[in-house]
C-alpha cells in the first residue's frame, strides 16, 4: 500500500528513543523527510543519523525542549528553513510521574499540563496555520490508553491527556474543511524506557519486582504481551498518510485489547 508520504515533511517531537524514534523511522521508511528533536542534542543527532543511514532518507535531529516556547519555535523553523514547510506533526513527550491524589501537589499538575498538553498545543500553533493555507496537513498526538480507561496510580496522565484529547477533537472540526486532520494514537502498555521506569517506581511500593509487574501488565492484555514501539509507530504513520484522508477527530487505541469499553 502506498501511503503517499514520499517527500512529505514530518516534525516528530521527543524522538531520540521509544515511540517517538520508532515513528520517525517509520515515516522515513515511507519516504518522508523527518525532523526530530530531543532534550539531549547528542541523542537527537545520533537518532537522526541512524534513521538516515537505515532508510536513505533525509533526517535531521536537534536539541529542543517542547515545553519551552523558544525551543519549540526553533524546531519548527528548522524544518521550514530546510524543507520549506511542515506537512506532518507528531506531538510526543515523556509522561508525568506516577502519582495519586494524596501525593500530587498543584505544581505537579502544572508541570504535567505543560509537558503533555501545552507541548502539543504549542507545536500545533506553530505549524497548523500553514497547513491550512496549503490545504494539506496531519497532526497526530501520542497520548495513552488512559484517555479511554484511567490507569490506577497515573492520576496526572489520566487528567492531562484527557484534556488534550478534548482539545484535539475540537481542533479537528475547526480545520477539517482545509484538508487538515487531527487524530490521537493511544498506546497501551509498550516496551519502552518509560514503561521500565514506571515498573521500577511501582516496585518500590508494591512489594513486587519490576519483572513481576511487567508480567502482571502483560497478563491484563488479551494478547498476553506488551506492544513494541514499532507497532505504535505503524498506527501513527497510517494516520499521517494519504490513506487516512477521511479520518479525523479519532483516538485510536493500540493496546492489544486492554481497554474493555465499546468506545
Amino acid at each position: 500500500m502506498d501511503f503517499g508520504l514520499t517527500n512529505r515533511v514530518a516534525l516528530v517531537a521527543a524522538a531520540s528513543k521509544g515511540i517517538g524514534f520508532a515513528a520517525a523511522r517509520e515515516l522515513a521508511r515511507e519516504g518522508a523527510r523527518v525532523f526530530l528533536c530531543s532534550r539531549d542534542e547528542e541523542r537527537a543527532r545520533e537518532a537522526a543519523r541512524r534513521i538516515a543511514e537505515e532508510t536513505g532518507t533525509e533526517c535531521v535531529g536537534m536539541r529542543a525542549d517542547v515545553t519551552d516556547d523558544a525551543d519549540a519555535r526553533a524546531f519548527a523553523e528548522l524544518a521550514r528553513e530546510r524543507a520549506g514547510r511542515v506537512d506532518i506533526l507528531v506531538t510526543n513527550a515523556g509522561g508525568p510521574p506516577s502519582a495519586t491524589f494524596e501525593s500530587a501537589d498543584l505544581e505537579m499538575y502544572r508541570r504535567a499540563f505543560e509537558l503533555n498538553a501545552l507541548s502539543a498545543i504549542r507545536l500545533a500553533q506553530l505549524v497548523v496555520p500553514a497547513m491550512r493555507e496549503a490545504r494539506w496537513g496531519r497532526v497526530v498526538n501520542v497520548t495513552s490508553i488512559s484517555v479511554k480507561q484511567p490507569i490506577e496510580g497515573l492520576l496526572l496522565s489520566n487528567t492531562v491527556r484527557a484534556g488534550l484529547t478534548g482539545w484535539a477533537k475540537t481542533l479537528s472540526a475547526e480545520v477539517a474543511a482545509d484538508n487538515v486532520t487531527v487524530n490521537n494514537v493511544a498506546p497501551g502498555y509498550t516496551l519502552t524506557e518509560r514503561q521500565d521506569e514506571l515498573a521500577a517506581a511501582r516496585a518500590g511500593t508494591s512489594g513486587k519486582s519490576k519483572e513481576e509487574l511487567i508480567g502482571m501488565w502483560a497478563a491484563q492484555v488479551p494478547m498476553r504481551r506488551l506492544a513494541s514501539a514499532e507497532e505504535i509507530a505503524a498506527a501513527i504513520v497510517f494516520l499521517a498518510s494519504e490513506r487516512a484522508s477521511y479520518i479525523t477527530g479519532v483516538t485510536l487505541q493500540v493496546d492489544g485489547g486492554w481497554v474493555r469499553g465499546l468506545f
